[in-house]
């Protein structure tokens, strides 16, 4: 099959540059080094293919995504990166954990989280840390004191974590570098008052200055998005949004049938595949549809559109196909089609 015979908008991935962005951070980062983040593709047989080189242990962002991964075969060492203060949602890990199903360790910064965490049946948790982005964690300071909290209600405490997300997309690699290490001072002044093996942080865009992390939690690279490809990283773009020109209008616009619920939006626009050398772009992007101008389409010409984040890009979407050349447009041949199988809560 080729992609022109899908229905757009549909997503596709080059499995070449898949394979070769997952063998150089396996390279850098092999087995468990490496705690890939399957919020970046919500894909269990993406999943399976880093387990396959060695990496079994995974960090998740949602309950639904931990629950998948355990149905999958792929719960040996679970991470829901994220805090959960809802008791029925914690009461759905502890099923896992009492049936053998999984390991899951849930990362924790109040002892709100601590009391729901012990009561839905969970074992082992992570002390988060606020390492300077201002989202969860608790203050480095209080971290030995939660850390002492949550072994008093019987968890086990495994270590800590900290994620540096505001620094991962800093396009001067040497002041990421500098302020990574400051975040990371934190967490490690944090995890020596907590104790335990894991030091648990970090992202594709500080995969080689994170000197710190016992384990990096990293999900992009897979397949790469335009914020980071600026980065100059060395991994490649390789998913696009695949579109049909619905509208044209010669010598001004045309209309492809993939907007704002095919894209993602948040890190900035989509960029055309083939800008046709560079007379090309992207004016718009509204609902239904992505206005492009200065090139030449007809009515039912593909477009190939790459998307500026691929995480949520990928959540909008129930299959990725895997091509052959994910530039070559409706003349890629598809590979396998994979179920995007972790959206949902």
């Amino acid at each position: 099959m080729r992609a022109g015979e899908l229905t757009t908008p549909v997503l596709l991935a080059d499995v070449g540059v898949l394979e070769a962005n997952m063998a150089a951070m396996s390279t850098a980062r092999p087995g468990p080094m490496l705690r890939p983040h399957v919020k970046a593709f919500k894909c269990t047989a993406l999943a399976a293919r880093l387990a396959d080189d060695g990496h079994r242990s995974f960090c998740c962002a949602t309950v639904r995504e931990v629950e998948g991964m355990a149905a999958a075969g792929l719960g040996d060492d679970l991470l829901l990166a994220n805090e959960v203060v809802d008791r029925r949602a914690v009461d759905r890990l502890g099923v896992l954990v009492d049936s053998g199903a999984a390991r899951v360790t849930v990362a924790v910064d109040s002892l709100a989280a601590i009391e729901v965490a012990a009561a839905g049946g969970i074992r082992e948790v992570l002390i988060d840390v606020d390492v300077g982005m201002p989202r969860c964690g608790c203050e480095p300071a209080d971290a030995g004191r939660l850390a002492d909290q949550a072994r008093s209600v019987g968890l086990m405490v495994r270590g800590t974590m900290g994620y540096e997300g505001h620094l991962q997309h800093v396009a001067d690699r040497a002041d990421r570098a500098s302020r990574t290490e400051v975040a990371m001072g934190l967490l490690s002044a944090a995890h020596a008052e907590v104790g335990g093996d894991v030091v648990s942080g970090g992202g594709t865009g500080t995969w080689d200055c994170n000197l710190v992390v016992t384990e990096l939690q990293a999900g992009s690279f897979v397949l790469m998005d335009g914020d980071y490809a600026r980065l100059n990283l060395p991994f490649t773009e390789g998913l696009v949004v695949l579109t049909t020109v619905v509208s044209a209008r010669s010598g001004s616009h045309a209309a492809l049938d993939g907007g704002l619920k095919a894209l993602a939006m948040d890190s900035g626009g989509p960029v055309l595949v083939d800008d046709q050398s560079g007379s090309a772009g992207v004016l718009i992007c509204s609902d239904e549809h992505t206005t492009v101008t200065g090139g030449s389409w007809q009515v039912g010409d593909r477009v190939g559109l790459r998307p500026a984040h691929i995480d949520p890009t990928i959540a909008k979407h129930e299959v990725l196909h895997l091509v052959d050349d994910v530039t070559a447009g409706g003349d890629a041949e598809v590979l396998a089609s994979w179920m995007i199988d972790l959206r949902g809560w």
